[in-house]
């Protein structure tokens, strides 16, 4: 099935931006091994409102699933076309249920979209915060299935099992891919990489953030949601 699309989208893919087609490493971490994770960090052990994207079948981005029929991720993620289906509510990131993306809604100005699904999925969801949510110099944890090394592909090492890392943040108003308002945080125990994108950024336990760009080594940048509740509740309810 393909989607049909909903606003509009970025023409091309940034080498900053980090949702890369790759498939799975044979040699990706698995629960308590000891080795590099999300390029360090460490194993998440409970996130239930997340979700993996696989487009045509490939595993691609990171997202969460906000309301029965609604998934948050990346606008680059979405935009070049194909199947887009997800792996709902698992660490795992070929367990989970499955849904396919009906339609595509993004943001005309930041590096975000909202993937309305086939069918109304029993989850935890993802508490979306609101303004002033989360502050420059705060320690916040930001979560996905991507790359967990460096010096080689990316798609050599990404990871079956949802990774976690604390970033300190350094601006709420600093911008994402597309030249939205962004959140931006420096590298404490782990940085994102590819296949992050899309991913969520926590702040007190609620999403504040959506990846979007990172230098894989000490800085990343996710969408800051929390300046765009208006559009979000308008187009998903939530």
């Amino acid at each position: 099935m393909r989607l049909s699309r909903v606003g509009a989208a970025l023409a091309g893919v940034a080498l900053a931006a980090f949702g890369v087609l790759s498939a799975t490493s044979a040699n990706a971490d698995q629960p308590g091994d000891v080795g590099p994770t999300i390029i360090d960090g460490g194993n998440a052990s409970n996130a239930p409102w997340v979700a993996r994207l696989f487009v045509n079948g490939q595993e691609n981005c990171s997202a969460t699933i906000i309301a029965p029929t609604w998934i948050l991720t990346a606008e680059h993620c979405v935009a070049g076309g194909g199947t887009y289906t997800f792996n709902i509510g698992s660490l795992d990131q070929t367990q989970g249920e499955q849904a396919t993306g009906i339609a595509i809604h993004t943001h005309p100005s930041a590096d975000f979209a909202l993937v309305e699904l086939d069918h109304a999925v029993t989850a935890t969801y993802s508490p979306l915060g609101n303004s002033d949510a989360v502050e420059v110099g705060e320690t916040v944890q930001v979560y996905g299935w991507g790359a967990t090394c460096t010096g080689q592909p990316e798609i050599n090492c990404q990871s079956r099992y949802l990774k976690v890392a604390n970033v300190r943040v350094t601006s709420v108003n600093c911008s994402d891919y597309a030249g939205g308002r962004a959140v931006c945080a420096s590298r404490i125990d782990g940085i994102t990489a590819g296949g992050d994108s899309g991913g969520p950024m926590f702040a007190s336990g609620r999403q504040v953030g959506v990846a979007s760009t990172s230098d894989r080594a000490t800085r990343t940048a996710y969408t800051n949601i929390t300046a765009y509740r208006s559009w979000i509740s308008s187009v998903a309810g939530v």
